[in-house]
Parts: C-alpha cells; sequence; structure tokens
C-alpha cells in the first residue's frame, strides 16, 4: 500500500495547504506534537517488526482506494487502514504512511473519495498499491457529487469527504475526513477482504 511523506511536520504542512486553498468551513487544525520515545542502539525494540506484521495480519479487513482531484489530475492510493470515526458528526478516518507521494497531492485538494472494493477488484487493488504508473489508465470514474473526487466504478460504495483532521501516529498520518456525502450502489456485492498478506472473499456460509 501506499505510504506518506517525511516528518513530523508533514500534519502542519497539510494544515498549510488546505487553510491556502481557502476553504471556509472546519479548518483542519494539527495536534502538538506527541512526544515520541526512540529506541536506543542498545535496547531491544519491544515489538519486532516481522512478528508484529505476522500477528496484525491475522485481522483481516476491507480494502479501499482513496482517491482526490489534484488540480485537475486524479490521484489515489489502496487503503485498508480505513475506518468509520464518528457519527456526530460523520466523520472516517485512514491510515497513511509518510513516506507516500501520494497523500501530499490528497492534502493538497483538501478532499477525497473513499471507494469500498468488491471481491472482483482485486486487480484493480494491485494497480492503486504501485507507485510511479498510471493508476488511472483504463478505469472508469467519475467525479464524486461534492468534492468532484474520482469515484470507481463497480464499487460497493463509495464516501465524498473533505479532510477535517491530520494527527500524528508513529510511521504514519491519521487523516480524519468529514463526510459531505456517500452511497453503496453495489451493496449486494461481496466485499474484498485482505487477511495475512492475500487478498479474499466472504464465502457464502458468512
Amino acid at each position: 500500500m501506499d505510504g506518506v511523506m517525511g516528518h513530523a511536520g508533514m500534519a502542519a504542512a497539510a494544515v498549510r495547504y488546505l487553510r491556502s486553498a481557502d476553504r471556509a468551513p472546519d479548518p483542519v487544525e494539527a495536534l502538538p506534537r506527541p512526544e515520541l520515545r526512540c529506541v536506543r542502539e542498545d535496547e531491544r525494540p519491544p515489538v519486532p517488526q516481522d512478528e508484529f506484521r505476522r500477528v496484525l495480519g491475522c485481522f483481516a479487513t476491507g480494502v479501499t482506494v482513496v482517491t482526490a482531484d489534484d488540480e485537475g489530475t486524479p490521484v489515489g492510493f489502496a487503503c485498508q487502514s480505513f475506518t468509520s470515526l464518528s457519527l456526530e458528526p460523520p466523520l472516517v478516518a485512514f491510515m497513511v504512511g509518510r513516506t507516500s507521494t501520494t497523500w501530499p497531492r490528497i492534502a493538497r485538494a483538501g478532499a477525497f473519495c473513499v471507494n469500498v472494493l468488491a471481491a472482483h477488484q482485486g486487480p484493480l487493488c494491485r494497480a492503486f498499491a504501485v507507485s510511479g504508473a498510471d493508476k488511472f489508465a483504463g478505469v472508469a470514474h467519475d467525479p464524486s457529487p461534492v468534492s468532484g473526487s474520482p469515484r470507481l466504478a463497480e464499487t460497493l460504495a463509495w464516501i465524498d469527504c473533505t479532510v477535517h483532521a491530520v494527527h500524528t501516529g508513529g510511521d504514519h498520518l491519521v487523516v480524519v475526513g468529514r463526510v459531505d456525502a456517500l452511497g453503496a450502489p453495489g451493496a449486494d456485492r461481496p466485499p474484498l477482504l485482505f487477511h495475512r498478506g492475500r487478498f479474499g472473499r466472504m464465502s457464502d456460509g458468512g
């Protein structure tokens, strides 16, 4: 999956992008940088990275593609770390790595669309998980109703959002979106799932 920009100042950079776009409602506010304790060279990490990945991989998730319109150019990346956050106000969140080259462009747009993938869209997810290619080549999409972010065809659901807040979280950023519009045209289709490094789908037995 695509990852994010350089260092902890990324959250503040996102704020500057959004404010420079002259967006009146609910300006993004960056939280104070948390106290982070680094592991010293003579100290063992509390959890080895490969074990962290192995254990956390047991948690099955849905798969999404987060898209935006960056000054007329569609951008997007595959994202499994998406979740609903709040009913009042309606908020969602996704996590993106600090080394991502796509996130700065989404931040500049100040808005995004979350596309929830169906079981047959594994190849589409793989296409959006790589860097350096034209991810939208041959991909059918139309503008989402509020932000104009690309809304991919044949998905289970879409959620059109404005960036509401950006928080630091280790080597990732936590991006909170305020939901402006949403729909589930493919709600009857089975979802695409990700488990232990592989795509899967729900069995008929549930």
